[in-house]
């Protein structure tokens, strides 16, 4: 065809990649479709020759696999509750362990610095929340996450020496995970709420709540939390925002033995009503079931296996089965989503909590399609949930074996995030999550949906292809411990 007989017919224009582009030719009238595409890596040259490095390797392969069967084999159950300072390794009398990677006094935000200061209340430390402030300053309280000692907890996630905790034991590698019990919702701790209903609270989950369900479970022998998840899966959870049917199930589970323990009847009464009226008590279960499973993952040489996902609010970090000991991080993300009446993002804190364990484990935001009337808390529609739940199956290694989606026919949740799916597909994971505002206090004001920052994914992406990049050798630098101890994955038999 003549170049000048192309010019008189009507054109129909394909785009591909940049959107600008689109827009222009629209605005002149041409039809266009519009193709969503960039370039792997985003065209960055290093990370491309990164993934050169690291992709068709039979060894890491291999490593991977042993990652996730080591993942999938785990079997999480509820053993005991104890507290803090005798159970979980390295907490002193003068340690509060956090959410997300490691953070200072200093650089903490609003909810999470008014969570510490109701911590060091709740703990007799202080008096008044200005000496709390000022103890917490002052360097005489050390800051641990949680992540770095096998626990997990929500939002601030502050756990202090006295504080009850749930005992989740992997039944097939013998490693130990820890969790707080859920407060509910309103002006919590979690949210860096302080005043006296919320110490009051606690002390009742100290003095009444944990010794209850203390002597049931112990009448119970223990508790299958993988079984109770997969249930609950199909009944409309995600167990991370939404856990109405876990907590029914647990519920169903434990009220025959809370009887049976010859608790006094008021005592009994309370803790029924307490657990009833929270449908998020089983997060503060799902999470450290979800870390049971994720430690007996970590440390496997070689693997490019996602292990830890969490925030503090001012940072995200990630943490890699093959790079033990190592945070990857980047500025923590403002959430898209829902707000309550009177609140909008100015109010919002950036992402916070270690509850993205659950997404890391392929429930939560990956398993969306089974939980599709969480849309209506998080925003987005039906669909919406489908296509989460369906993109995250380009950027992991697996399906899960114990976790299924039954509007996907049964099909197991997207589950083992690949830093290299993510860095060369362009598919940052999808979290849902509350929102807490950004002073302390106030609590949660709304919620939605957040990515990790590219930042923690390429950054790993290239300490992988320096670690193990050459003739699938391990390189010549070791990963600095990260921490007082060594995580628990480090320990594993490999």
């Amino acid at each position: 065809m003549a170049i000048n007989q192309l010019f008189h017919q009507e054109i129909r224009a394909i785009n591909l990649g940049n959107a600008g582009f689109a827009s222009e030719l629209e605005g002149v009238g041409v039809e266009v479709t519009h193709l969503d595409w960039e370039p792997p890596a985003r065209g960055q040259v290093e990370l491309i020759a990164a993934l050169e490095k690291l992709s068709h390797r039979p060894d890491i392969d291999a490593a991977n696999q042993k990652a996730f069967e080591r993942y999938a084999s785990s079997v999480p159950i509820l053993v005991d509750i104890g507290r803090a300072l005798d159970v979980i390794p390295g907490m002193t009398p003068d340690t509060l362990f956090h959410a997300g990677p490691p953070l200072t006094w200093e650089r903490m935000p609003g909810p999470m610095k008014g969570a510490v200061i109701g911590a060091l209340l709740y703990e007799g430390r202080a008096k008044t929340p200005e000496e709390a402030a000022g103890l917490a300053a002052s360097g005489a309280i050390t800051f641990k996450p949680c992540h770095e000692h096998g626990a997990v907890g929500p939002m601030a996630g502050i756990i202090s020496p006295s504080m009850p905790v749930f005992i989740i034991h992997n039944q097939t590698y013998g490693n130990d995970a820890y969790c707080t019990m859920n407060e509910g919702l309103g002006k919590v701790l979690r949210f860096g709420a302080y005043n006296q209903e919320v110490l009051d609270r606690l002390h009742w989950m100290e003095r009444v709540l944990a010794p209850g369900l203390q002597k049931a479970l112990r009448l119970s022998g223990s508790i299958d939390l993988r079984a109770l998840i997969a249930q609950a899966l199909h009944m409309g959870d995600e167990v991370h925002n939404r856990n109405k049917a876990a907590t029914s199930l647990f519920i169903r589970t434990i009220a025959p033995y809370l009887v049976q323990a010859g608790l006094p009847s008021d005592d009994l009464a309370d803790i029924l009503n307490f657990i009833n009226s929270n449908d998020h008590f089983f997060l503060n279960l799902s999470m450290p079931a979800c870390k049971a499973m994720l430690d007996a993952a970590h440390g496997v040489k070689g693997s490019t296996m996602v292990t830890t996902m969490t925030r503090n609010g001012t940072d995200f970090g990630i943490r890699v089965s093959g790079l033990p000991g190592r945070w990857f991080t980047g500025p923590a993300q403002m959430v898209k989503g829902l707000y309550f009446p009177g609140y909008s993002e100015a109010d919002a804190n950036p992402d916070i909590g270690d509850s993205a364990i659950t997404e890391t484990a392929g429930l939560g935001g990956f398993a969306m399609a089974a939980a599709i009337a969480i849309v209506q808390f998080v925003g987005g529609t039906p669909q919406d949930a489908l296509n989460y739940s369906n993109r995250m199956y380009e950027i992991t290694l697996r399906e899960n074996p114990s976790y299924s989606i039954p509007i996907f026919d049964f099909r197991g949740t997207p589950t083992g995030i690949d830093v290299r799916r993510v860095v060369e597909n362009n598919i940052l994971p999808q979290i849902n999550t509350g929102i807490a505002h950004r002073e302390a206090g106030v609590g949660q004001v709304g919620a939605g949906l957040v990515n990790p920052p590219w930042e923690c994914f390429a950054s790993a992406l290239l300490a992988l292809a320096e670690e193990y990049g050459e003739g699938g050798e391990e390189g010549r630098r070791q990963p600095a411990p990260c921490g007082n101890l060594p995580h628990p994955g480090d320990n594993y038999p490999q």
